[in-house]
């Protein structure tokens, strides 16, 4: 990522509040590290679709990152409840699009396995079209 991406970034995600859903523990540790690095703000972590519904309620995040596949359970609801509450997400597989429904495939995706530049990419690309849309 260059200098100028960079600080793209950190202007835009720094005071940011981010939600990560994602059931594997170091995968959801990583996203929070990548983020950290980019200057987010504030990261809550979660591993369900219970938990990531809870999370939205209390405290309705400005961007999200949700793992399509929670221990076989689809991400889908969280997906609802965020566009429902107008906040932009990516959805991140290790399948790319095309492990997304048809409804959701013009939905960023960031493709496991991912580095932070990728990650970066996409939020600004979600960031940016909320912001325009």
């Amino acid at each position: 990522m260059t200098d100028e991406s960079a600080d793209q970034f950190k202007s835009l995600l720094g005071r940011l509040n981010v939600l990560i859903v994602e059931d594997e523990a170091i995968i959801s540790f990583l996203i929070e590290d990548m983020l950290l690095e980019l200057g987010c703000g504030s990261i809550t972590n979660v591993a369900g679709i219970p938990e990531a519904l809870s999370a939205i309620d209390e405290s309705c995040p400005d961007v999200a990152v949700l793992d399509v596949n929670l221990d076989g359970q689809e991400v889908y609801p969280v997906a609802e409840r965020l566009k429902a509450c107008g906040v932009p997400f990516v959805f991140t597989t290790g399948y790319g699009s095309d492990g997304l429904k048809p409804e959701w495939a013009h939905t960023p995706v960031v493709q496991k396995p991912f580095r932070a530049d990728m990650l970066a990419k996409a939020l600004l690309a979600v960031l940016a079209s909320a912001q325009s849309g």
